[in-house]
């Protein structure tokens, strides 16, 4: 499995450290009234329920997380944009207080630079970018900060990206999509150590194209970048089973299974405590004689 450098959170003096040899569970935090699964969740009148916030991220990292990514933009489908300013009102005080709250790295979810600067300054350790630093800025902010970044590939803009995606061959078409932008990466001087790559599930996809993609993870990994894979609760289960999102666990604990076997290194979840005892399980089949 590809492997990503220690991340480091300096806490007190001490240095907790990722540990870049198992699957890494991503708890997700989005702090926004209308994200598709837990809008509104941490928000009161508008603003961040800070104390809400670090008991759902302590109790996270309790069961199993070992990384949270905090957003403060919807990018589910159809989701409306958010200005800057509104952005770091929701993330900076997040990030602010579970940098004391909590021992594991913080990722920030965000396509903005001046987010991204603001997020590393507070204490943020990766960058997750749904636009894999393509906005205006992000490439260049990125570099400087030097923390490890996510790219992630995504057709359109989240409000018209499920109206009819096309590709000639999507696994293909994401592959090579994600390989330039790490290569622009490099070029602009972020190590390519530093460097995951995540397929958007779900973004600028059909269902089928989506299925193509997990069936052939296998293609991401072999070009040696840690690969992240976020499938929790997402559309295409409630296409497969006709559930609803609070009825999705069985199924996005069946994709991220797949997704370890075909050698995924992080893993984005809602449902931590049962997606850990799933990674578990498969780690013991991955590593078995």
């Amino acid at each position: 499995m590809p492997r990503l450098d220690t991340v480091s959170v300096v806490k007190n003096a001490e240095v907790k450290r990722l540990d870049s040899s198992q699957i890494q569970i991503m708890g997700i935090l989005n702090i926004t009234p209308d994200s598709f699964s837990d809008g509104g969740n941490f928000l009161s009148a508008g603003s961040p329920d800070i104390n809400r916030v670090i008991e759902t991220a302590q109790e996270m990292v309790s069961d199993g997380a070992t990384m949270i990514d905090v957003g403060g933009e919807s990018t589910r489908p159809g989701a409306d944009a958010v200005e800057e300013s509104e952005e770091l009102e929701r993330v900076v005080p997040v990030i602010e207080a579970l940098h004391k709250a909590i021992s594991v790295p913080i990722s920030i979810d965000t396509s903005k630079a001046g987010v991204m600067l603001a997020a590393v300054k507070s204490g943020a350790r990766f960058i997750n970018d749904v636009r894999a630093l393509q906005a205006e800025g992000a490439l260049e902010c990125a570099s400087k900060l030097g923390v490890p970044v996510c790219l992630m590939h995504m057709q359109g803009e989240p409000r018209s990206m499920q109206h009819k995606p096309e590709y000639v061959d999507v696994v293909q078409d994401v592959k090579s999509f994600l390989l330039e932008r790490a290569r622009d990466c490099e070029a602009a001087g972020i190590p390519r150590s530093h460097i995951v790559i995540d397929p958007g599930i779900g973004f600028g996809k059909s269902l089928e194209q989506n299925l193509s993609l997990l069936k052939h993870l296998s293609e991401l990994v072999s070009s040696g970048l840690p690969v992240l894979v976020g499938v929790s609760r997402k559309s295409m289960i409630g296409a497969i089973l006709d559930e609803p999102v609070d009825k999705r666990l069985y199924g996005s604990l069946a994709l991220a299974t797949a997704a370890c076997l075909a050698g995924a290194s992080i893993i984005r979840v809602h449902d931590v405590e049962a997606t850990r005892d799933a990674v578990k399980v498969t780690e013991a089949l991955m590593h078995a004689k």
